[in-house]
C-alpha cells in the first residue's frame, strides 16, 4: 500500500514510526488497528505526512528506476503493487513508463490516488494474493512498504511470477527487520491519537527464500540508513536530538529480484 511511517511526528496529522515502549507518552494505548481500518483512517492525511523513510527510499530507488525506464525498460509496462495513494505509479509514469497499473485493497487509499490526473484510470482494487491480470504482462513491478501487511506472501510471490514477463525486474522495500526488533512500528498520528497498524514481520532470509522458490532470483538486497538528507524531518518536528540514534539503525531494506526465464510450475503442470 506504499506506506511507511516515521519517527519524527510532533503535529497531530503526521505519520510516525512508533516505538513500542510503554514509557513513551506518544504511543497509543490501544491495540493495533487492522490493515483495512488503519489505512481507511490514514488515507485522508497520508500524502501530507512528512516521512523520512519514504524520502530515504526514494533517494535510493528513484535513480535506479528512472535509469531502467530510460534504457532497458523504455516503453514497458509497470505494476505498482499495493500502490496506496499511487506515489510510485505516478512517478514511474512520469519517468517514461508506457503503461502501468496500480493495485491496492484499500478503497480509501485508491480514492486519494484516483484524484491524481496522471494515474486516474490506471487503478484497480484487488488483493496482492489474487492479481486480476493475465500472465506475462509486466516488465517492472514495485511493492513499497506493504510486505509486512501480507501474511501469505508466498502466494503473492507466485502471483507476481505469473503476471511478470521473464527477466522482469521487481523491487520490494519494507521496514528493516532489525528496526522492527528494536520496536519500530508502522503507524501514524492523526488529530485524535497515535495509531499502530497490524504488521507481520518477515526476515530477509524468508523473503529471499520465498521469492527464489517462486520464479525469481535475488539480484541484491540493500539495507538503508537514514542520512543527512532526512535530518530536516527531525529538525522540523523539533526532534533533532533523536536523529543521531535513529540514523545508526538500518531503517529499511530494499530487494531487487529478477524474474527467471524458466516457466513456473504450479500443481505439477507448466
Amino acid at each position: 500500500m506504499n506506506r511507511a511511517s516515521n519517527t519524527v511526528s510532533e503535529e497531530p496529522a503526521r505519520a510516525e514510526l512508533e516505538r513500542s515502549n510503554s514509557s513513551n507518552r506518544n504511543l497509543s494505548t490501544h491495540a493495533p488497528l487492522s490493515v483495512a481500518e488503519g489505512y481507511e483512517r490514514w488515507a485522508p492525511i497520508y500524502d501530507q505526512d512528512p516521512n523520512p523513510l519514504l524520502a530515504c527510499e526514494e533517494r535510493h530507488l528513484f535513480p535506479l528506476l528512472s535509469d531502467l525506464l530510460r534504457t532497458n525498460l523504455r516503453n514497458k509496462c509497470v505494476l505498482d503493487l499495493a500502490c496506496g495513494t499511487g506515489r510510485w505509479l505516478e512517478r514511474l509514469m512520469a519517468a517514461g513508463g508506457a503503461s502501468g497499473v496500480g493495485l491496492d485493497r484499500s478503497e480509501p487509499m485508491l480514492r486519494v490516488a484516483s484524484a491524481k490526473s496522471r494515474i486516474a484510470g490506471r487503478l484497480t482494487r484487488a488483493a496482492c494474493e489474487n492479481l486480476p491480470f493475465r500472465s506475462d504482462v509486466f516488465d517492472l513491478a514495485i511493492c513499497s512498504f506493504a510486505l509486512g501487511h501480507i501474511a501469505d506472501f508466498g502466494l503473492m510471490a507466485r502471483e507476481l511470477a505469473r503476471v511478470t514477463r521473464p527477466s522482469a525486474v521487481l523491487f520490494i522495500s519494507d521496514l528493516h527487520p532489525d528496526a522492527y526488533v528494536r520496536g519500530w512500528r508502522v503507524g501514524f498520528r492523526d488529530q485524535n491519537d497515535a495509531v499502530q497498524i497490524e504488521t507481520v514481520p518477515h526476515s530477509a532470509k524468508d523473503t529471499i527464500r520465498t521469492f527464489t522458490s517462486n520464479g525469481f532470483e535475488c539480484v541484491t538486497q540493500v539495507p538503508l540508513l537514514l542520512g543527512e538528507t532526512e535530518k530536516h524531518f527531525f529538525d522540523r518536528a523539533g526532534k533533532s536530538d533523536r536523529f543521531a540514534e535513529a540514523s545508526q539503525l538500518p531503517a529499511l531494506l530494499i530487494f531487487q529480484f529478477r524474474r527467471i526465464e524458466s516457466p513456473i510450475t504450479v500443481g505439477g503442470a507448466q
